[in-house]
């Protein structure tokens, strides 16, 4: 056998790749395992997500490749939708079906007792995060604290839940939606909507439907990374921001960190705004007296 026959097959070169994969993450894969996932199928050489999904949870999982991780802070900061099953007379130390049982009833709530309770949880509420969440104190995740057995004493946050709707109910489960802001935490909804009906509660089954401008209808699955045309611009996570097509000159001093002046009558008088030059994205900044200042430039090859 010839030294050339025993060498290993050469690796495929890892690429610049820049934008974003809308993935349908399936139940039991880590958000972490779904990035690297995507890196490995398109041979991307940087990747993120906008978004944990816990490993229980399915659905809406946004990954930006290259330039478009400079972008995911503006998704994250978008509003979220959820479909999920709550299972009412168990809780958990996890509030999901994951964790060990912490608490046992037998009231099985009505429909009705269900739906009248939600105007409650609806708006801006304070919220208690699980104990088992990636929230930081004095520097160590609560889940890890929770994990080796420590006592994780969390405090409320402000958060807003847009709508929650009952859309099924059957037996000890009731199916609901949400449209909520940042830091809302789902498996807490169904955590206090148990305690607050006296029947306990937690999450069964969860599907995030929608991150910030991205959807469930346009996401694809780990096995369809791929067919054609499955990657969104890296402006497609921009697309609730208000835009401005910049000159050649504007476009160069923007790139290199530089204000530039913003003219004619359609300019914006408010950011954030993000700049575009012959159609390709140059930077997202603020307007500061006429000016536009960058705060995030592309290498795009405007």
């Amino acid at each position: 056998m010839s030294q050339d026959s025993r060498r290993p097959p050469d690796r495929p070169r890892k690429r610049d790749v820049n934008g974003w994969i809308i993935l349908d993450k399936g139940v039991g894969m880590t958000s972490t395992h779904a990035v690297a996932a995507v890196k490995r199928g398109l041979f991307a050489k940087k990747a993120g997500h906008a978004g944990t999904l816990d490993p229980l949870a399915s659905g809406v999982l946004p990954i930006a490749l290259g330039e478009a991780t400079k972008t995911v802070p503006f998704v994250m900061d978008g509003r979220k939708s959820y479909v999920f099953t709550v299972a009412w007379g168990v809780e958990t130390n996890t509030d999901d079906a994951e964790g060990e049982i912490a608490g046992r009833s037998d009231i099985v709530p009505a429909a009705s007792e269900v739906e009248a309770l939600l105007p409650r949880f609806t708006g801006q509420i304070e919220q208690v995060p699980p104990r088992f969440s990636a929230i930081k104190i004095q520097g160590e995740r609560a889940y890890d604290l929770a994990r080796d057995g420590e006592v994780v004493e969390l405090v409320a946050r402000r958060v807003e839940i847009h709508r929650l709707a009952l859309v099924a109910h059957e037996g000890n489960r009731s199916v609901l939606e949400a449209d909520c802001g940042k830091g809302t935490y789902v498996r807490a909804i169904a955590r206090d909507l148990g305690r607050t009906l006296g029947c306990l509660g937690h999450v069964a089954a969860l599907r995030r439907t929608r991150v910030g401008p991205f959807t469930i209808g346009e996401a694809i699955t780990v096995d369809e990374l791929t067919e054609a045309d499955v990657l969104r611009p890296v402006e497609a996570a921009l697309s609730e921001l208000p835009s401005v097509a910049v000159s050649r000159d504007a476009a160069t001093r923007l790139m290199r960190g530089q204000p530039t002046i913003l003219r004619g009558r359609d300019a914006p008088l408010a950011g954030p705004i993000y700049a575009t030059c012959n159609g390709t994205l140059v930077a997202v900044g603020t307007i500061e007296r006429g000016e536009l200042v960058p705060h995030r430039v592309f290498n795009l090859g405007a």
